[in-house]
């Protein structure tokens, strides 16, 4: 079992930022791809960024690449999101995951998720 807690969430401004941590604890941490995804109210959740366990690799989709930045520590078992360049269609629950997938890009690859932390965007 992995658990995932998420904190950093609130309310900005358009153009303004954000940074989400996630710190997992339960097993090694460095066995997981991390990932964030988010869910808008009546959408489908989506992926927003994930990294691989050494953090080499990156996948951003194209809506948050180049203003969305994943990292991880793994000696503190933490992965963030820095978000900059908000908009109001970033307006979400932001999930933090861990998956055993090489390429973490689709909920289907999930297999621990934290319990949201809500971002607002909206001036």
């Amino acid at each position: 079992q992995v658990q995932l807690v998420e904190s950093g969430g609130g309310l900005m401004q358009p153009g303004g930022s954000l940074r989400l941590s996630c710190v997992a604890s339960g097993r090694t941490f460095t066995s997981y791809t991390m990932g964030w995804f988010r869910q808008a109210p009546g959408k489908e959740r989506e992926y927003v960024a994930s990294i691989s366990w050494r953090g080499g690799t990156t996948y951003y989709p194209l809506s948050v690449k180049g203003r969305f930045t994943i990292a991880r520590d793994n000696a503190k078992n933490t992965v963030t999101l820095e978000m900059n360049s908000l908009k109001p269609e970033d307006t979400a629950v932001y999930y933090c995951a861990a998956s055993t997938w090489v390429a973490l890009t689709s909920t289907s690859g999930v297999e621990y998720w934290g319990q949201g932390t809500q971002v607002t965007v909206s001036s």
